[in-house]
């Protein structure tokens, strides 16, 4: 009798999970937040945007390498380059160990850990202060798995004051534009969620 119950028990509990499995993969997926929808024209919405505090162009003309993103400043300092992301086109391990033993024969044997905790991101960091007295970091990086970005070897070589610089610059401009006359009076939970 009690093997009965016991079983009858786990049909049920099976019977429900199945059941609020499928209820949630048949609910509407949602496809609209903050007003925009997916899928939709950017054009055919009205609305007030402004420039980031720095810009990124994409170079793919550059021998040895399959793209290059190149980050200018916005505000502080228009036009200035502040950072450089190169992306080899070997996308080998073997190649990175290789680049890796340059780099340190180049910038110095003794660079900073910065990769993942697990592995799949493996990455070297070097810091300098160039000739006019700012900080410029150079970043060697292996990635194996991590999807966010993309497999393979990449340099990143940054002028971190001059990113904050921006980020600064920007913020107190976009502060002084802000109107507050704009804030909504009470809290729609609505307007916070995706449909």
């Amino acid at each position: 009798m009690t093997h009965k119950i016991v079983t009858l028990f786990f049909a049920l509990l099976l019977a429900t999970t199945a059941t609020n499995t499928m209820a949630t993969t048949q609910n509407k997926a949602p496809v609209t937040a903050g007003g925009f929808t997916l899928g939709s024209a950017i054009d055919s919405y009205d609305f007030k945007s402004q420039d980031n505090f720095v810009k990124e162009v994409i170079v793919t003309d550059i021998k040895g390498f399959r793209k290059g993103f190149i980050t200018y400043g916005t505000c502080d300092r228009k036009g200035e380059i502040v950072r450089i992301k190169l992306k080899y086109d070997d996308r080998s391990y073997p190649f990175f160990e290789k680049l890796l033993k340059q780099y340190k024969k180049t910038f110095g044997s003794d660079p900073k850990y910065v990769g993942g905790r697990f592995g799949n991101v493996k990455g070297w960091k070097w810091t300098f202060t160039d000739k006019n007295g700012q900080r410029v970091t150079l970043v060697l990086q292996h990635n194996l798995k991590n999807m966010d970005e993309s497999v393979g070897n990449m340099m990143k070589l940054s002028m971190p004051g001059r990113l904050i610089a921006e980020r600064e610059c920007f913020n107190k401009a976009s502060s002084q534009q802000h109107d507050d006359t704009n804030k909504t009076p009470a809290l729609d939970w609505n307007q916070f969620l995706p449909k």
